[in-house]
């Protein structure tokens, strides 16, 4: 089954009254495929844990014949990385390698055991992908571990994504 990417339309217009019936503005605020509730959430940017994790995530998706999730989150950079000004502000900064990442999976021949879909965001790692997890009512979020000087001063993705999910985090090394 081929993967697509979720996007919302610029001009689409939400005609729930969402002050008179709030679970409809919940309804319209996090829609999102039936097939893929209770799927398998999987942090994905291209590199090789990350790949790991799209691995075991196939797996398990496959396993409990469940739809896969795949999230990238694009990158956001604080302005005061730039200004030095108080307080943070955070700035979109372009990534098309979402647009890349979506080809090359597309065309992978592993993928084709399980339905999936591609979801972009943009934040926090930790927070988005516990986010989507929340939104698909995700059985469990996999994740490739990180290495390296960043993640020892700042504490890894994985580590902060354990201490704060709702759901199993499977950290694949």
């Amino acid at each position: 089954m081929a993967g697509h990417e979720f996007s919302e339309p610029a001009d689409r217009k939400r005609v729930a009254d969402h002050e008179a019936h709030p679970e409809a503005a919940e309804e319209t605020r996090h829609s999102c495929d039936p097939a893929f509730q209770h799927g398998v959430v999987v942090g994905f940017d291209g590199s090789t844990s990350s790949e790991r994790a799209l691995a075991y995530a196939i797996g398990m998706a496959r396993r409990s014949g469940s739809g896969l999730i795949i999230v990238h989150v694009a990158n956001r950079l604080p302005t005061t990385v730039w200004a030095g000004c108080e307080p943070p502000v955070f700035v979109d900064v372009p990534d098309h390698r979402t647009e890349v990442l979506g080809l090359e999976l597309a065309c992978a021949d592993y993928l084709s055991e399980v339905p999936w879909i591609l979801v972009e965001r943009g934040g926090d790692i930790c927070h988005e992908l516990e986010e989507v997890g929340r939104e698909y009512s995700a059985d469990a979020i996999v994740v490739g571990s990180t290495h390296g000087l960043v993640g020892r001063i700042f504490g890894s993705v994985a580590g902060r994504l354990a201490r704060r999910a709702q759901r199993p985090v499977v950290v694949i090394p």
